[in-house]
């Protein structure tokens, strides 16, 4: 089983400091509640990374508390954020979010439908570009992936 990814402060900044920013043409950061979903885009990532020369480097959280309290400026090109989470919505996650870091990139995913009149109304501050409606396959998820972050 792969584990979340748990970034701390030193961590993150290590992963910057190895030359592994190097390695990789972008990094994401996938938030959703369910390990099954992270753990399979994660491994979609890993195994596209094999015969491109765009590698991207994707990190995992299930827990949208624990990426409030890890996430730092600079990092991220590109989130990932399932709406319906426990604890916090992806909404309310990206606006924080958003508050450290006012340049990352959000696509934002769900099973359910989205009105973007009432979001609009509830949420004004966010912007719903980008949105991908799960269930996806792999294909479609990694071509959407890069997409974003050309």
């Amino acid at each position: 089983m792969i584990k979340e990814s748990r970034n701390s402060k030193s961590s993150t900044a290590n992963i910057i400091a190895s030359g592994d920013k190097d390695r990789y043409w972008k990094r994401i950061l996938i938030i959703d509640d369910s390990s099954d979903i992270t753990t399979t885009f994660k491994i979609g990532i890993e195994n596209n990374n094999i015969n491109s020369d765009k590698k991207i480097d994707a990190h995992t959280y299930n827990d949208p508390r624990a990426v409030l309290l890890d996430f730092e400026p600079d990092v991220y090109d590109l989130l990932l954020i399932d709406i319906n989470m426990p604890y916090i919505n992806g909404f309310q996650l990206s606006e924080r979010i958003l508050e450290i870091d006012i340049n990352v990139k959000i696509c934002y995913m769900s099973s359910g439908e989205i009105n973007r009149d009432a979001l609009r109304e509830v949420h004004p501050s966010i912007s719903l570009g980008c949105f991908m409606r799960k269930p996806v396959s792999i294909d479609y998820f990694i071509g959407r992936v890069i997409a974003e972050l050309e």
